[in-house]
């Protein structure tokens, strides 16, 4: 854990867009210095609570350690969720609605303790109704951190709600697994490790609802030919299906949570010869 009274990195992940996130930033900026500040986006899926903490993750977890992680994606703001920070064991801290979002980095980072925030700690802002949390109570708690605040500070001790992204299913000859994310592009990304697949460039069968398809496996978008279907290594370390420079989601009707199963050839056995 970083010294007490250091400055903190801090970043900003929310589904907020341009408006919003602005309003947040402000009250980052009157108490944080702005090279602290490193906004990741403001486009994660708007109430997408499940996809976007699959995304968090992913841009999130490898920033230093001692990092403070504002992450907001809030769809029950104002509502029976509760507002936390936790302490991980790496030193970062991550604060946001206790809704499932935060806990996958968390628990990348290194679960330690979580508090329940304070509305108003130490004599801050308050509120300004019941729907913009992630101004008027989150980003006062996360600028605290970064100020060096501990984390005691903040509120009491509770236990942060758990959820894990799906894992996939290895198969014979394949994976059964999900989509659990549809980026800008339309790239459908499944949680299918890349690694499970075969490391050759023979066809792969894919399956998302009554569509079944054989596509190639490709290494790039320019090598799969545009309007045309491919399968890939994404950059989450995962299997996606796209098409090159156009859009899979769309034509093949893919959302978020469907199910996705992929099947390769079988390796033929290797016959010795005498």
């Amino acid at each position: 854990m970083p010294p007490a009274g250091r400055r903190r990195l801090l970043t900003l992940s929310t589904d907020l867009g341009a408006e919003y996130s602005a309003q947040v930033k402000a009250v980052l900026l009157r108490s944080v210095d702005p090279a602290q500040i490193v906004e990741l986006t403001s486009g994660l899926p708007a109430h997408g609570i499940a996809e976007s903490a699959f995304v968090l993750r992913a841009i999130a977890a490898g920033f230093p350690a001692g990092t403070v992680h504002l992450a907001v994606v809030d769809p029950g703001v104002g509502g029976r969720r509760r507002p936390i920070a936790i302490q991980c064991r790496d030193g970062s801290a991550v604060v946001g609605p206790d809704n499932g979002l935060l806990y996958p980095l968390a628990e990348a980072l290194g679960i330690g303790r979580t508090v329940r925030l304070d509305p108003a700690p130490g004599g801050g802002r308050a509120r300004v109704g019941t729907t913009f949390d992630a101004r008027d109570l989150f980003a006062p708690a996360a600028a605290r951190l970064a100020r060096g605040a501990p984390l005691r500070s903040l509120g009491e001790e509770v236990a942060p709600t758990e959820y894990r992204i799906p894992t996939a299913r290895r198969a014979p000859s394949g994976a059964d697994g999900q989509v659990v994310h549809v980026d800008r592009f339309g790239n459908a990304i499944s949680n299918v490790p890349s690694e499970w697949a075969p490391n050759d460039r023979r066809p792969v069968t894919v399956s998302f609802g009554r569509d079944r398809r054989v596509l190639p496996r490709a290494t790039s978008y320019e090598s799969i030919g545009r309007g045309r279907w491919g399968v890939l290594g994404s950059s989450f370390g995962t299997l996606e299906v796209a098409v090159a420079e156009g859009r899979a989601s769309d034509r093949g009707r893919i959302a978020v949570g469907a199910p996705i199963r992929f099947r390769w050839p079988r390796r033929s056995p290797v016959v010795s010869k005498r």
